[in-house]
Order: structure tokens, then sequence, then C-alpha cells
């Protein structure tokens, strides 16, 4: 907020807090941010998280930071703004990228948080603090006397984020430093964009007869990565829900497999069924309510 101010002008910028709700300081962390939009000149909102029911009991965390971004979102879009900063460091982007490599992450996810994502609605999430070290951050605050607060959840090792920013200097001994960490995350993110262009570009030329008919012996001729991608971009597309890489590949590896030796298959995957017949032509559309509700990858074989 103040390195905005300094570079943009308050007269620029609104500032929002998020008051997730989960800590009885909070609300006075959020009045103390207040506080210092106040002194710069910088109008300030503190937006309340407010689920029905009680919190989850499970995945605290990722629940609330997509309540943080859905609420950030909406005020940006409510005072007319089109960039929404965020201040994550260097230091933010090894602990994502570790977290992603634990949890299996293909070249997407290796790429760690991206320096800015379209948000829609006319609306950019940009983060101009990835390249700089937390502790550049901190050090800058120091000198021009801004107070800040750190959260007591970033030490509470119930969270996997804190149990990893915990193992960070034993890693760096090894060589897993937080700079290659990030390097890391450029190389994932270069060979992401290419990937997913030449994605892009084939399901183009595979796209027959509406967008819910893909050419399927084209498809089982690509590299995997390719056709994994092109399978992705299809559901996407036709309005699927999320779902994970695991899936994914399984639903590609049957689908192709399948493809190659002339055979009908047939899959539920995101909501909708995936058919693929003799001849090598693939059909998307939403799944029957009873194989949406039995599960992903329901129907097996044909």
């Amino acid at each position: 907020m103040h390195a905005a101010a300094a570079a943009r002008g308050p007269a620029a910028l609104h500032a929002a807090t998020v008051d997730h709700g989960l800590r009885p300081e909070a609300r006075d962390e959020a009045e103390a941010v207040a506080r210092q939009a106040g002194a710069l000149g910088i109008p300030h909102t503190i937006l309340t998280w407010s689920p029905r029911g009680p919190h989850p009991g499970t995945g605290i965390q990722a629940a609330a930071r997509a309540a943080r971004y859905r609420l950030l979102a909406a005020h940006a879009t409510e005072v007319g703004a089109a960039r929404l900063l965020t201040a994550h460091t260097r230091d933010d982007q090894a602990e994502t990228v570790l977290m992603r490599l634990c949890a299996g992450s293909g070249p997407a996810g290796l790429a760690g948080m991206r320096p800015e994502r379209d948000l829609g609605a006319g609306l950019t999430l940009a983060r101009p603090f990835l390249r700089l070290a937390k502790a550049s951050l901190v050090a800058w605050c120091d000198a021009r006397g801004i107070a800040y607060l750190r959260d007591p959840s970033n030490q509470d090792e119930r969270f996997a984020r804190a149990r990893l920013r915990r193992m960070l200097p034993l890693l760096a001994a090894e060589g897993l430093t937080v700079e290659r960490l990030v390097r890391l995350a450029e190389r994932a993110a270069r060979d992401d964009a290419a990937l997913d262009r030449l994605a892009a570009d084939a399901l183009a030329r595979l796209t027959r007869a509406g967008e819910g008919v893909i050419d399927g012996r084209a498809l089982a001729v690509l590299p995997e990565a390719i056709a994994l991608r092109v399978l992705d971009r299809a559901l996407d597309r036709a309005g699927a829900r999320p779902g994970r890489l695991e899936r994914l590949e399984r639903l590609a590896d049957a689908l192709l497999s399948a493809l190659r030796e002339g055979r009908p298959q047939r899959r539920t995957f995101r909501g909708f069924l995936i058919a693929a017949d003799p001849q090598g032509t693939i059909r998307l559309a939403p799944a029957p309510p009873r194989a949406a509700i039995r599960g992903d990858d329901l129907l097996g074989n044909g």
C-alpha cells in the first residue's frame, strides 16, 4: 500500500483488508491497516468473510484464500479498479512451488504464482513484488518506519505451508534454495505456456462439427502431453467443472488406448460424458444425472 502510494499517488488507489473471522485479533489488525490508509489519504474497506454455517473444519486455508480473492475481486469491480495488487514475495513463491512439488503437480502447478493473472470482468491480479525477497520488503518498511504485523498462522504447524517454511533452511543446505525453487517456477511457466499454445492450436484443428466433437484419431497420434491438454481445454470450453490432474491422466490413458486400438470407450469426468466410437470420433456431453452422481471414471470400457 505504501509503495503503491509512493509510485502512483493515493488518489489512484483503494485499499481493502479481508477479515476472515478466524482469529479474534484479526479485526484490530484490519483496523490498523485502515488507519495507515487514512493517514495516506487512501480509501479503505474491511471485507468480512461470512460463510454459510461454520467455517470449514478441514482445508481452512484454501477456503479462506478462495474467499479472500472472491471478496477482493468483487470489491475491485465495485470501485471500478482495473488491477488488484497483492504483496506476495519471492519467498511466498518458493513455498508455493514446494507445496505443489509435494502434491505432485505438473508444469502448470510448478509454475507457481504468476506475476499477472486475468480474473475476468476487466480485472487483472498483479504481484509486483514476486521477484523481491521478503527480507528486502521488511527492510524497506523498517527504513521508513512503516508498522507491520506478523500473522501467527504463518508459524502454525497445523498448516502445511508453515511446516514447509520451517524446512526451507534444511533444504537450502542441500542445494534446494529459494532461488532454485523460484527458477524452477520460471522454467515451468515457460514450458507450460509453450505446451498450452500447442494444445490450443491442436484443439482448433481437431474440433469437428461443433465444439462437442473431436477427431480422436488425430488426437491419438499427438504427444501425450499435448493430447492431455487438448482434452482439458475441450472440457473447459464445454463448461465442465474443475478436476484433478491425476484423474485427467487416467481418462487420457484409457481414451487414447481405446482410440489406438479402435475400441469404443465411455467415461464420465468433471460432470461430462466422454464417448469415443470405433471410428475415432469423440463426443462430449453433460453426463446423465445418475452417472454424474456416481462419480468420475464411472463407466469404464464401452
